[in-house]
């Protein structure tokens, strides 16, 4: 699946990216360059793909009766990280320029807070998470995923970097 994509220069010396993978379009907003002024350089940017039902299944908040509810109370939590310098858990920093938030099952009519691109997966989350990863890297954006699921970790593309729910909520 290849994504159409395209960039324009904002006055406020960011650079907006229209994307398209799996059909759904995805925006989002990347530093131009990384020394601007005489601020300290931040480190490069990159997309925070969250695979939503593994991480709302790794507490046992009562996200079972209501997944939808958990779903967007997860999302709202994510807010605080877009734009945040972050470092992995192999010790790369990363400046946080979007967050992607993959739903499923019953959990895919979640309302998701500015700032937080909702995907509904169709049919298999995991699927959508490996082909969103991949999208995003050829369009050459570094990707941070976060789940704990060790077969969809196998499956995602080598470049890609994988963080557990734990690092994620703290």
């Amino acid at each position: 699946m290849m994504p159409c994509s395209a960039a324009e220069q904002q006055p406020n010396g960011l650079v907006a990216v229209h994307a398209r993978a799996g059909g759904a379009r995805l925006d989002a907003v990347a530093p131009l360059d990384a020394h601007q002024d005489d601020a300290a350089p931040r480190p490069p940017p990159a997309v925070l793909v969250v695979d939503v039902a593994n991480v709302m299944g790794s507490r046992p908040d009562g996200w079972w009766r209501d997944r939808a509810g958990a779903a967007t109370r997860l999302m709202a939590q994510l807010v605080p990280r877009l734009g945040s310098v972050v470092t992995t858990p192999d010790g790369v920093e990363l400046t946080v320029a979007r967050i992607v938030a993959v739903l499923e099952g019953r959990a895919r009519h979640a309302q998701a807070p500015d700032g937080i691109d909702a995907v509904r997966a169709t049919a298999d989350g995991d699927a959508a998470v490996i082909a969103l990863a991949a999208d995003l890297l050829a369009d050459r954006w570094p990707v941070l995923v976060v789940t704990a699921d060790r077969g969809l970790r196998a499956r995602l593309p080598s470049r890609v970097r994988v963080a557990g729910p734990r690092w994620l909520l703290g």
